[in-house]
């Protein structure tokens, strides 16, 4: 396992969830949700800041797949936020498979008995909670990096 603090990225049309590793790579934990800005310079600034912050040594950035395992509606919107983060940060990017991310989180919350629709910014934290502490287990589990590096203009996973 590869040491080092990762950001966990989940990326949805009006928010932006953020979860930060420890060092050693063993656990998540939610940072904040960011608020989305259509012309990307807030949301990517505050992303490269915690990135910057914790010393980050890569960014985790959720990428909707269907459980078909075909694209869906938001897949080229996650690559195009990957692609703006990875602009902005000089730090490996990685898109990472978020399939039932949202629904976990959302369970979580239930759970504890908080409503989902009062609690949509925890939501989007947790959310990246999940997809962040399933890309660092199975990196212990394979030893390999977690999904497809971000290195062009036009990655596709």
């Amino acid at each position: 396992m590869r040491t080092g603090t990762r950001l966990g990225i989940d990326v949805g049309k009006a928010r932006i969830g953020v979860a930060r590793s420890d060092p050693h790579g063993l656990i998540a934990t939610p940072i904040e949700t960011v608020a989305r800005d259509r012309g990307g310079g807030v949301h990517v600034a505050a992303i490269a800041a915690h990135a910057r912050e914790s010393k980050a040594v890569e960014v985790l950035v959720g990428l909707p797949i269907a459980l078909s395992g075909n694209e869906t509606a938001s897949t080229q919107d996650a690559r195009d936020v990957a692609q703006e983060i990875a602009a902005a940060v000089d730090i490996p990017v990685r898109l990472v498979d978020e399939r039932l991310t949202t629904v976990t989180a959302t369970r979580q919350l239930r759970e504890v008995g908080r409503k989902a629709s009062t609690s949509r910014d925890r939501i989007d934290q947790l959310a990246a909670v999940v997809l962040l502490q399933n890309a660092l287990d199975g990196e212990r589990s394979t030893g390999s990096p977690p999904g497809t590096l971000v290195t062009g203009k036009d990655d596709h996973a």
